[in-house]
């Protein structure tokens, strides 16, 4: 058993820190090392910046976006694309296409996708507030964004099935091979996905 070697508060900052994606028990300590010697350029204000955080950010109405806004930035913004909704599982995935800038037009997050393994069944998501967007006239597209997992495609399915009853076109991301990839680096589903999504050239 190790001994400890910092006091009762540093120990929690770390071991809150591991519970962050991507962090195990060694990057937290380093990452808590790192704060702690930049506690003026960096603890501080990220200490700050962590209550006011926890004090304003809420869950968009709208769109189920996360936010400091209700309605949130982007459904607010005048100059998005009114005809197109973009539906993605989670906020993150929303923030990645984002980044890429991927549509202009507006988002759905879903709050995770179909499972019946984990029994998350369609009145746990936010699918019925996308319906209810859906069914206005200045829709005109559904761009589905989900993981290509079985239940994300799952959930897909279960969308576009209830879709029908609205007057959009529903489409969905491409999958297949990514630009700058090589065949012989690319899993089996990968390739299989490739060939069945081909287009004329």
């Amino acid at each position: 058993m190790s001994r400890r070697v910092t006091g009762t508060e540093i120990e929690r900052m770390i071991q809150l820190l591991a519970k962050l994606p991507g962090l195990g028990p060694r990057s937290a300590r380093r990452a808590a090392l790192y704060l702690i010697n930049n506690r003026e350029k960096i603890m501080a204000p990220l200490a700050s910046a962590l209550g006011d955080a926890y004090e304003k950010v809420s869950v968009c109405s709208t769109c189920g976006n996360v936010d400091t806004l209700n309605p949130c930035t982007l459904c607010q913004d005048a100059a998005r694309d009114q005809s197109i909704i973009c539906v993605v599982e989670e906020a993150g995935d929303l923030w990645a296409l984002e980044r890429a800038s991927a549509t202009s037009g507006l988002y759905h997050v879903l709050g995770g996708t179909l499972s019946a393994i984990e029994g998350i069944r369609p009145q746990d998501l936010n699918i019925k507030g996308l319906i209810e967007r859906a069914d206005v006239d200045t829709v005109n597209e559904v761009i589905i964004a989900v993981n290509a997992t079985i239940d994300g495609q799952t959930t897909a399915h279960y969308i576009t099935e209830q879709l029908k009853s609205c007057n959009v076109k529903v489409s969905r991301l491409a999958h297949g091979v990514p630009v700058g990839g090589e065949l012989d680096y690319l899993d089996e589903g990968t390739l299989a996905a490739a060939i069945k999504a081909r287009r004329p050239f």
